[in-house]
């Protein structure tokens, strides 16, 4: 009777502990069925069905979750080498080597000096195209300038025993310097020809806001240059007076995420202000609207622009939410998992989940909140070679998702 006993009790104790399991990975599910629960911050309608709030999906495919490092410091950006270890960003002013399995971590030395107070530091980091055969690598950073800094775009070459990087060349400045520590934007994504997008913020305060529409500049702008930072072929504004030549699209507002879909299209993904964070579909010389056009408010409640959701001459987002989840960097799954190939995967800050998106022609069809039991601001996710999907967070951590 005693082992009869003991047998129930650890039963019951294994059938509690994996509802509370379930219950931790369980989704919650708002009244109109999306994955939203909150109220909106304001009551902007979206200008299409399925603009935001759409309805929730739920991954089938049984995967694990493992945290593979806890003491990265303060991760921003994450690509796999092509022998499968990692570089890492770190905001204070360099770049981590770290292996596979996220036990040895090593720092390359030899960046320029970063400004890391607030959202700066050393933030994104890419291979170039041809990495294998010239092992240079490309990096995004704030970069201390007179009394201010500005968004800036370096690239050296790694040494083989990936302690130091050489041949530092800084090949674009997103001017004008300006004294704040805010919305630098700053992801980097190579284009099949070889050539570089850039993201950049606005800076976030209202004189610089209105940089975004302005074209004479490099605030608030999605940018195409080439690897030695000219302006790449055939950009929209080319000879154009009053526009930049490397602007690609412009009226961005805070783009911490970009990614080129399988089917060689460009999305980024940018914060908006009190509700408006976007998912958009990036065409050449387009205007996506800020400044003159959000689905959010001030953080002081105020409306901004009397409220105006739509205007001729920009562009609407795919999909918005309101409350934000602060989105930042973004990847198209390519993996072992089926159901999510071809999903767009967003680490998200507020949000603390990893946002699963479902794109079908363009268009959302479906939202899922990965990972919202850990409680953590992811900062990047990365397709990694292996085929597992990996993400790194702002209390250092480094994750893996991998099929069971």
């Amino acid at each position: 009777m005693k082992l009869n006993r003991f047998y129930i009790s650890a039963l019951s104790l294994f059938l509690i502990l994996s509802c509370k399991q379930n219950t931790a990975n369980a989704q919650e599910i708002g009244n109109n069925r999306s994955v939203e629960t909150k109220e909106p911050n304001s009551d902007y309608k979206p200008a299409f069905p399925g603009q935001t709030r759409i309805k929730a999906v739920k991954t089938s495919t049984a995967y694990n979750v493992e945290v593979l490092n806890k003491d990265l410091g303060r991760p921003w950006g994450i690509i796999n080498l092509p022998d499968g270890k990692f570089l890492i960003t770190d905001k204070k002013g360099y770049i981590n080597v770290v292996s596979a399995d996220g036990k040895q971590v090593s720092k390359i030395e030899g960046f320029p000096k970063v400004d890391s107070k607030g959202q700066g530091g050393m933030l994104d980091v890419a291979l170039d195209p041809d990495f294998e055969t010239n092992s240079i690598i490309y990096f995004s950073f704030s970069e201390p300038y007179e009394k201010g800094n500005h968004t800036a775009v370096g690239k050296g070459m790694l040494s083989q025993d990936l302690k130091n990087i050489s041949d530092v060349k800084v090949i674009f400045r997103a001017t004008p310097t300006y004294n704040g520590d805010k919305h630098y934007g700053s992801r980097l994504a190579f284009d099949k020809d070889g050539n570089l997008f850039v993201s950049t913020g606005e800076r976030s305060d209202k004189e610089t806001r209105v940089y975004a529409q302005k074209t004479d500049n490099y605030l608030g702008k999605i940018l195409k240059i080439t690897k030695d930072g000219k302006p790449a072929p055939e950009n929209p504004f080319i000879g154009k007076p009053g526009y930049k030549p490397e602007i690609y699209a412009y009226g961005i507002r805070n783009p911490q995420g970009l990614a080129i879909d399988p089917n060689g299209n460009l999305w980024d993904v940018e914060m908006g202000p009190r509700g408006g964070d976007e998912i958009n579909l990036i065409k050449p010389g387009k205007n996506y609207g800020w400044g003159d056009v959000t689905y959010g408010i001030e953080y002081s409640g105020e409306k901004i622009n009397n409220g105006t959701t739509q205007k001729e001459g920009t562009e609407q987002p795919v999909y918005y939410w309101d409350p934000v989840i602060s989105p930042s960097g973004v990847t198209f799954y390519t993996g072992n998992i089926d159901e999510w190939k071809g999903n767009l995967m967003i680490g998200c800050l507020s949000g603390e989940h990893i946002n699963r998106i479902v794109i079908k022609e363009n268009k959302v069809v479906g939202e899922e909140r990965l990972l919202a039991d850990q409680k953590e601001r992811f900062r990047d996710v990365l397709n990694g070679n292996d085929g597992n999907l990996y993400a790194v967070t702002d209390s250092g951590k480094l994750y893996k998702i991998s099929k069971k």
